[in-house]
């Protein structure tokens, strides 16, 4: 089972004259350490000139390296004006991506992960889900020889119906299941042949870090229909940034530590788990405690 970033990393703790080129490298230092793969950029470039700031990263690894984009509805939420011009901004957005995402797939990108945030805000508007089954259907077109995915966060976009999400041919869905917990509702619907990445680990800087709640939402995703855990990944719910450095490092690890086990055998998994998820009655008894290691103020480096 794969781990990966959904989302930023802060800003490593390098000197203020660092170039950007050393801050993505340190962030994706970070992330193989983890053991996470496929690799981001960790949000520290711009997105102007997609191609070459994929090829800048991927360099750095050899690992694979996935490209995060902004996606045409979000971009168009965010801009002002009326009705008319949002859409007009967000049908644009989505053919100036529409030609970044064809040379990013003849440069050889494995993954291009689309972000959509305002997804949660499309609710039962028959409008707004129009706008965005139609820009997702043009921002995909003709888009071939790379693995799309299609990222939710923030919140729930369930109400929008998975007829409007999957509008387009994406061949993953990453939803952030903290924020948003609903869109377990979308995870149950998908069709079994689509990638699910559950992005399952906390953000707050003082959660419960443990594999219990990963290890049940994988298993819980490749139970829908008929998915298996190979079509399964475990990734953060969503960005990181707000976060001390080594605190969001510390997330990383932990993540890494999940989607390991998740491949070991069950007497292992269990072993690894906090005796009051194993044993509610005896928690409940107060016969068990969180092993120290598991406590959320463990490995939460300030810095």
């Amino acid at each position: 089972m794969f781990a990966t970033l959904l989302g930023s990393l802060p800003r490593p703790p390098l000197d203020d004259a660092a170039s950007v080129d050393a801050l993505v490298e340190a962030a994706v230092r970070a992330q193989e350490a983890a053991g996470l793969e496929p690799i981001t950029d960790g949000g520290l470039r711009d997105d102007a000139g997609l191609v070459d700031a994929w090829r800048a990263t991927a360099r750095l690894t050899d690992r694979a390296v996935k490209q995060v984009v902004e996606g045409p509805y979000t971009f168009g939420r965010a801009h002002d004006g009326g009705a008319a011009e949002r859409t007009a901004a967000t049908f644009t957005r989505a053919a100036t991506l529409n030609t970044a995402l064809r040379e990013l797939a003849a440069a050889g990108c494995p993954l291009i992960e689309i972000h959509e945030p305002a997804s949660a805000t499309i609710g039962a508007d028959l409008v707004e889900r129009a706008l965005f089954r139609e820009a997702h259907l043009r921002l995909l077109d003709g888009v071939a020889g790379t693995h799309l995915s299609l990222a939710v966060t923030g919140g729930s976009a369930d109400e929008a119906g998975i007829e409007t999400v999957l509008a387009a041919p994406y061949a993953s869905l990453a939803v952030d299941l903290i924020a948003g917990p609903d869109n377990w509702r979308l995870v149950a619907v998908a069709p079994g042949g689509l990638g699910i990445v559950c992005g399952a680990l906390p953000t707050a800087a003082g959660s419960e870090d443990g594999p219990e709640l990963l290890l049940w939402a994988a298993g819980y995703a490749a139970s829908t229909g008929g998915r298996g855990s190979d079509r399964v990944g475990l990734a953060t719910a969503s960005s990181l940034a707000h976060l001390a450095w080594g605190v969001a490092v510390r997330k990383l690890e932990r993540l890494g530590e999940a989607a390991r086990l998740a491949d070991r055998p069950l007497d292992e998994r269990l072993g690894a788990f906090d005796p009051r998820a194993v044993s509610s009655r005896s928690a409940a008894l107060g016969r068990v405690e969180a092993p120290p290691s598991r406590r959320p103020d463990q490995g939460q480096d300030p810095t």
